[in-house]
């Protein structure tokens, strides 16, 4: 038939059977983009389900928190506004912050006492006698007062320090949009939104900046706003300080940035100078401690072993 061997129609009928027999299969198992659409809809209402719940759930946890913050009259205390402050230094700028960092310096102790005490007189865990066991249930309450505060002071550190390393590039691109025929409002926001992927807390703190100079009635209160949250960064007091002169005085805004951040570039290379300069006292301790046994370890060993071997033979 046609020239062709049983052997080659053999291998052809089975190529071509083969084929079928996949495209069959394919077909078998085709999605259908209407099951596709239809299970991505009824994901979608699943999401706005569970998250329906989760913000009742959410709202129901915050009133619960503001009923026992008003119970104890916190919000009303000297202390209320200070709070706020440190949560705002922080990031965290939402009405709600202060009540739930009230409601945990109220709930910790007694939460972390109640441990202690289950740890301790329940389950005998340390083997201590009864006055020790005492002290260590007010002890465990006094850690769980202060472990709130501890929590902020960590976080406002950290992001003070994440603001203080991107200060100087944030600086360089203000004083690019500013040479550019930008406006102080437009300047920021644009650093603010190009600086977002190396730090969001410098962008974030830009942001609120603008938002609030577009806002306030008054400018300079937005600046000074901005001066406060960051008070732990000596380079954003410097920053708020020419930006206040150049609104006020009329100096030209380009040329006072760029001298404000080659101070800073300057200033940071000073520190990272004194770091180095103290880095051989600080690695003399170690270097004692673990180095310098380990070396005379090494170089007396063969003599010692030479000594060894000599009054051996003696």
């Amino acid at each position: 038939m046609l020239g062709l061997s049983t052997e080659t129609l053999i291998l052809f009928g089975t190529a071509i059977s083969t084929v079928f027999f996949f495209l069959v299969i394919g077909m078998m198992f085709r999605r259908d983009p209407m099951d596709a659409r239809i299970k991505s809809v009824m994901a979608q209402r699943g999401a706005r389900r569970s998250t329906t719940r989760n913000s009742g759930t959410r709202e129901s946890m915050a009133q619960f928190m503001r009923k026992t913050v008003d119970k104890f009259d916190l919000l009303r205390s000297n202390q209320a506004k200070q709070i706020a402050e440190r949560l705002a230094q922080a990031g965290w700028r939402r009405s709600d912050a202060t009540i739930v960092y009230l409601f945990c310096k109220i709930a910790m102790p007694v939460v972390v006492a109640a441990l202690a005490v289950f740890a301790i007189y329940g389950l005998n865990m340390f083997n201590l006698s009864g006055t020790m066991k005492l002290f260590a249930v007010i002890g465990a309450a006094l850690a769980g007062s202060y472990a709130p505060e501890l929590f902020i002071r960590n976080a406002i550190n950290r992001r003070a320090t994440e603001v203080r390393r991107n200060l100087p590039d944030a600086l360089d691109l203000l004083v690019v949009c500013t040479e550019a025929g930008l406006s102080l409002d437009a300047a920021l926001e644009r650093v603010a939104r190009e600086i977002a992927g190396n730090s969001l807390a410098m962008a974030d703190e830009l942001g609120h900046a603008v938002i609030e100079l577009r806002f306030l009635p008054e400018r300079r209160k937005a600046l000074e706003h901005l001066a406060q949250r960051t008070v732990s960064v000596p380079g954003v007091q410097a920053l708020v300080n020419t930006l206040i002169q150049t609104e006020r005085f009329g100096t030209p805004l380009a040329q006072s940035l760029r001298v404000l951040a080659a101070e800073l570039r300057t200033q940071r290379m000073v520190k990272a100078e004194e770091k180095a300069a103290r880095l051989p006292a600080i690695m003399t301790v170690p270097l004692i401690v673990f180095i310098l046994p380990a070396l005379f370890l090494v170089l007396l060993s063969p003599a010692i072993l030479d000594l060894i071997d000599m009054f051996s033979k003696m």
